[in-house]
């Protein structure tokens, strides 16, 4: 299965950050979503699970541009159901279910500690082999 797209930070998810992340995977999120540090908000590309910033808006400049912006269409995001969630999930991630919404999220939400956390249980499996 392909890795996921964690946020690394707390905020509202914005549409240009969104867009800059649709080469990098599948977008669970909609402009304007909270989303906090260790929310599975997107699936990568790759196999491998990737910290992004979704949270990043453009920074305005007074200097008018004379190629101007081009309106870029977003991809509609991916919504998942209960069903869908839970077959989706890995070992390491968890179904939040609110009234409101399904979310995705890791167990360890922090980037640091789920690093550690890999490397603990990669040192146990290979002292397990030995």
């Amino acid at each position: 299965r392909n890795g996921v797209l964690v946020s690394m930070d707390q905020g509202s998810a914005s549409e240009y950050a969104i867009l800059g992340l649709e080469d990098r995977g599948i977008n669970f999120m909609e402009p304007g979503t909270e989303v906090y540090e260790g929310m599975i908000v997107g699936q990568n590309n790759r196999e491998n699970d990737l910290t992004v910033n979704i949270t990043k808006v453009k920074h305005q400049t007074n200097v008018r541009s004379a190629t101007k912006d081009q309106t870029e269409t977003m991809k509609k995001p991916r919504k998942l159901s209960l069903e869908e969630a839970l077959e989706f999930i890995n070992d390491d991630e968890l179904v939040e279910v609110t009234p409101e919404n399904v979310r995705l999220r890791k167990k360890i939400l922090n980037k640091g500690q789920r690093e550690k956390e890999a490397k603990r249980i990669k040192q146990m499996m290979e002292s397990e082999e030995n």
